[in-house]
């Protein structure tokens, strides 16, 4: 990637590891990309804190029922059978995350991930009880007084509710919500939703009030391995080191070019806006999250000293080093890893889609009556028992009619027709009859039928077989 400047050597990189946390408070910065940023803190929060309370065909729209073992996703209702789709919203999700990374960097961790958004929301309260970032630094260090006390206690409290509303409507995805809230007010709430309401808002407290930046650098798998996804013509955000070298401060009029100076003024604001604390002028490092505040910072002080924006922006290394214009980036994403990366994830997300829409709302499992295998019906006829189980997966109740064939003259003696409402399930016994000059072998296959009536197209099949 692009040389860095000034880039700490081994020995300073251990003192770095070794050496107190130094907290970070910092400075506020607008512009286009913060507004970006702004913009998805809010709409994932909208989504995050309003979805369980959304409710869809009456039931709560999103809801892991883990008692249960149902899955709602709002028309769709997932079973344990079918996790095969559990598992391709995974694997989509974990290509999508590739391929973006690949496309244009750490686009999640800057803008979506909950640790950079969480993190975002608790500075949000800081701010707002602490003042800006001198004003923080400054109480930071000031003796306790009632100022203090007050503020700081103020920040921590209001922390406290964001944390454990956060910890209920974590849970809620799980315990549909409103009863959820029913047992809050009579505090009746179970022990394992008062765990993790308590646990989630513990962990939402501390990471994103405290640790924030050290979860980046040193907990994050992420930014270990995004290495590897990365090449020359990864989008990025970077400095321009052959426009910006050799930085320092000048004068404000004076030709900086005739003094020897590149575009940078040294003034380290850079710096200060960062929420992991890094200098992007040494050059890509892991602990940056692609936040793009730099980007913004330096564009304002670029448009007040007269000089082009830009100077921290996204752009590649091939594009840096004068490879191709800026203009031919979004030309270069298009390259063997993202087609690649591309084309896997159609035809996942196209089999995931193709799959899903023929799937039949309706699972049938057979069971030999283990009691009484095969005997003979007072009329004469050979009569076989069955134990059936019978999944209506749809959200609409079925009565369904059983049948079943690979026997000549093979009737349903007893449960032909049963009702089943809406995503519930059905265990009943089934008898079916023949003569016994139709049965050539002792154990003849047989297959089962099972069809709504008011739905021809919800059909199951079952094998089994029917003994002489």
């Amino acid at each position: 990637m692009v040389e860095p400047q000034n880039a700490p050597g081994t020995g300073e990189m251990e003192q770095q590891l070794l050496e107190v946390r130094q907290k970070i408070h910092p400075r506020a910065v607008h512009g286009w990309f913060n507004n970006w940023r702004i913009a998805l803190v809010l709409f994932t929060q909208i989504v995050f804190y309003g979805l369980p309370w959304l409710q869809w065909q009456d039931h709560q729209a999103v809801l892991f029922d883990l008692a249960a073992r149902k899955f709602y996703l709002f028309d769709l209702v997932l079973w344990p059978q079918d996790f095969i789709w559990l598992a391709a919203l995974l694997i989509i999700s974990a290509l999508a995350l590739f391929l973006f990374t690949a496309v244009a960097g750490r686009l999640w961790c800057g803008y979506a991930c909950p640790q950079t958004v969480y993190t975002e929301l608790f500075m949000w309260i800081e701010q707002a009880f602490e003042g800006d970032h001198i004003r923080r630094r400054k109480l930071e260090t000031a003796p306790w007084n009632l100022e203090k006390i007050l503020r700081r206690g103020g920040k921590h409290v209001t922390w406290v509710l964001l944390a454990l509303w956060t910890g209920f409507t974590f849970v809620g995805y799980f315990t549909p919500i409103e009863v959820l809230g029913q047992e809050v007010l009579q505090l009746q709430l179970g022990p394992w939703e008062t765990f993790w309401i308590l646990f989630y808002g513990f962990a939402t407290w501390g990471f994103a009030g405290f640790m924030r930046e050290q979860v980046c650098k040193y907990m994050c798998p992420y930014a270990r391995f995004q290495s590897v996804m990365f090449d020359p013509d990864t989008l990025i955000i970077t400095y321009d080191y052959k426009r910006g070298e050799p930085r320092g401060s000048r004068k404000k009029g004076l030709d900086h070019k005739a003094q020897g100076l590149g575009d940078c003024v040294d003034c380290g604001i850079c710096v200060q806006v960062c929420p992991t604390g890094i200098d992007i002028r040494n050059g890509l490092q892991y602990m940056c999250i692609g936040c793009a505040a730099c980007v913004d910072a330096c564009d304002q002080v670029m448009s007040k000293v007269g000089y082009p924006k830009g100077l921290i922006r996204y752009s590649t290394e091939n594009a840096i080093e004068g490879k191709y214009p800026d203009s031919a980036i979004w030309r270069h994403s298009l390259r063997p890893r993202t087609l690649v990366y591309g084309l896997i994830l159609l035809g996942i997300i196209g089999t995931f889609l193709y799959t899903l829409a023929g799937r039949i709302p309706l699972r049938v499992d057979i069971m030999r009556d283990r009691q009484t295998l095969a005997r003979e019906a007072p009329d004469g006829q050979v009569e076989n028992l069955y134990r059936m189980q019978i999944i209506n997966m749809d959200q609409r109740p079925h009565r369904y009619q059983i049948t079943a064939r690979g026997v000549e003259g093979l009737t349903v003696a007893t449960g032909q027709q049963v009702d089943i409402p809406a995503l519930e399930t059905a265990n009943i016994n089934v008898n079916l009859r023949t003569q016994p000059m139709r049965l050539e072998r002792p154990s003849t296959p047989i297959i089962f039928e099972v069809r709504a009536m008011d739905d021809k197209t919800i059909v199951q099949e079952a094998k089994s077989s029917f003994l002489r």
